[in-house]
């Protein structure tokens, strides 16, 4: 793989294209991966030091898949939490590069070059 940063994005699996982080990512200067939420361990696997992991809820997610998305936040949390990688919940594309920006811009200026 490429030494660009990965953002690994966890969503429904229904896309729209207008719902798509991909764009923002890219204009950042990262690449990034988008998995439904059932492949999310398997794609992580793939990218062992992803710069963030977002995880992007529908907009109009029902309680069940709310609690889904919080679940597998919490579970990254602990599991990514010693390597600093910010797992981030997103409910749509609606704000979702600016968390994007405040959490990963001191990342890339302090990351090394690869």
């Amino acid at each position: 793989m490429n030494a660009m940063p990965k953002v690994l994005v966890v969503d429904s699996g229904e896309r729209a294209p207008d719902g798509a982080l991909s764009v923002e990512l890219a204009g950042m200067g990262y690449a990034s991966v988008t998995t439904p939420f059932e492949a999310a361990d398997d794609v992580l696997a793939l990218i062992p030091s992803p710069a963030a992991v977002v995880l992007q809820m529908p907009r109009h997610a029902d309680w069940a898949e709310r609690r889904r998305f919080l679940d597998l936040a919490r579970r990254l949390r602990k599991n990514l939490g010693e390597s600093g990688t910010p797992v981030i919940i997103t409910g749509g594309v609606s704000g979702a590069a600016t968390m994007l920006q405040n959490q990963l811009s001191v990342r890339a200026v302090a990351a090394p070059d690869l």
